[in-house]
């Protein structure tokens, strides 16, 4: 079983440009990527699904590929979202313990409680991270297990999706016979996969700059307390330059990838490149330009993402709480001279990240491109091992129907 308590596990990254696929296990508490695969993203845009069928077959070669390469069957997936308009949402509650003891029973009952306080019109929540506890107003706690209070409060950060969107998802998921064991917010996955805890502990911007769209997560203290997605990917710096040159999208996305770079230099004037033109068959017609344009084209496009994440971090209010530390992954995030504009735009201290929690990768999936699958499987560890923990603390329920009214009574009064 893919997701089972005691099996392997598998992740699923629907992304725009690619469809990737991990299968891993657990060895002497470290996880081991046992099967691959990955497929060209079809029936896709910006995360959300434009053809169910396209993206089916995707997914399907994506999982076959994985499989083969595991010797299993993957039954369940953990599926890491960057679209349906994720939104980041704190809320703060607070119960009466009566000066009591806190247990883990007081424990759960606020969680649940601040959970069931927030119920968005047409959205799922599919987070629900505590980032902070207050015993009688006193903050910075961060276990009140074994506390004496009056008070006990707690901040849950909750991110919600639009309801059709995962539902259009999961439906295309379960098309492949797959379930789904869980959704995870791209930008999550990524943190968990590539952070170290004491950046998350100091205060971390993640930056994933996918094709179709780049999501940003705030981590402080431990936990995620931010999210957000901005439609706006490195999809759009190949169109840019395909609609710029006259040339194909292929053509683009391989000048991209071989002369692009997000920052001018001297040299750029005297290399010339080839641009083969829309239409043209013969290699001779091809348009010969200056990298320099290529460069003034990216460039701009680029520095509007980062624009765009620097003014939503500002408006959230969590820029402070982000500190003067980034970490960039994302298949964008490669292109040459991205962590240099992005230090200079953000004004931070930028590292490219890569996934440090996981072994078995080849050179080939070890790098930013693929941080959002490795988290998914870090995330599929974390939520097995908060369900081994709720099982063990769990009381047996009462036989008795008297015995069950009479801790109804307990817990509410």
């Amino acid at each position: 079983m893919a997701a089972g308590r005691n099996g392997p596990l598998a992740a699923l990254d629907v992304g725009s440009t690619k469809v990737c696929c991990f299968v891993a296990s657990e060895e002497a508490g470290r996880l081991r990527v046992t099967g691959i695969g990955h497929q060209v993203s079809r029936g896709l845009r910006a995360g959300g699904i434009t053809n169910m069928e396209m993206a089916e077959e995707a997914i399907r070669s994506a999982v076959d590929a994985a499989e083969r390469m595991a010797g299993e069957t993957v039954r369940e997936v953990f599926l890491g979202v960057s679209a349906g308009k994720p939104a980041s949402q704190t809320v703060d509650v607070e119960m009466s313990i009566g000066g009591q003891e806190i247990t883990e029973k007081d424990l759960q009952r606020t969680l649940k409680e601040a959970r069931a306080s927030y119920q968005p019109e047409g959205r799922t929540v599919i987070h629900a991270l505590p980032v902070g506890y207050t015993v009688d107003g006193n903050r910075g706690i961060r276990d009140p297990r074994g506390m004496y209070g009056e008070t006990l409060g707690i901040s849950m950060h909750m991110v919600s999706l639009q309801n059709s969107h995962m539902r259009n998802l999961a439906n295309c998921v379960e098309r492949c016979h797959l379930g789904v064991a869980g959704m995870v917010s791209a930008p999550y996955a990524s943190g968990l996969s590539c952070l170290v805890e004491d950046e998350m502990d100091l205060g971390v911007t993640v930056i994933d700059m996918g094709g179709g769209s780049t999501s940003f997560a705030v981590f402080y203290d431990g936990e995620m307390v931010y999210n957000e997605v901005i439609p706006v990917g490195g999809g759009h710096v190949s169109n840019d330059i395909a609609r710029g040159l006259s040339t194909t999208l292929a053509n683009a996305e391989r000048m991209k990838t071989l002369y692009g770079n997000a920052l001018a230099s001297p040299a750029d004037e005297k290399e010339i490149i080839d641009v083969p033109l829309i239409g043209e068959t013969d290699h001779d017609v091809a348009n010969h330009v200056p990298r320099s344009m290529l460069v003034g084209i990216i460039k701009p496009r680029l520095e509007e993402i980062l624009e765009l994440v620097r003014d939503r971090l500002t408006a959230s209010g969590f820029n402070k709480v982000a500190g003067r530390r980034a970490v960039l992954c994302g298949g964008a995030a490669q292109l040459a001279g991205v962590q240099e504009l992005t230090a200079r735009v953000l004004d931070k201290q930028v590292r490219m990240g890569k996934p440090i929690r996981v072994k078995g990768l080849a050179d080939a999936t070890d790098g930013p491109a693929f941080t959002t699958a490795a988290g998914l499987l870090s995330y599929a560890v974390r939520e097995r091992f908060d369900e081994g923990i709720k099982m063990s603390v769990a009381e047996k329920p009462p036989k008795n129907r008297f015995l069950k009214v009479g801790n109804w009574f307990k817990e509410n009064f």
